[in-house]
């Protein structure tokens, strides 16, 4: 649901800020909403470890583990074949 708020800002800043929506096809209230939403949602994610995205390529599409896989029996047999 959207609602009017009203802002006191700096004339030049406005100006600008206007110029600014108008080269990238946005209005101002849709700029300032943005901006609003990311300081809330950083604020909001400081508590959280954050994932590098090399972490989150591995999970990608990289195929499920059978609910039965013995990861101790493999990585036996694994450093058993490198170390014979």
């Amino acid at each position: 649901m959207d609602a009017k708020l009203t802002l006191k800002l700096d004339k030049n800043v406005i100006e600008k800020a206007k110029i600014y929506a108008a080269e990238h096809h946005h209005s101002l209230s849709l700029l300032i909403e943005n901006y609003l939403k990311t300081i809330i949602e950083k604020d909001n994610q400081e508590n959280e470890l954050e994932i590098s995205s090399f972490v989150k390529s591995l999970a990608i599409g990289k195929g499920k583990i059978a609910n039965d896989f013995d990861y101790k029996k493999d990585r036996l047999d694994y450093l058993s074949e490198k170390y014979k």
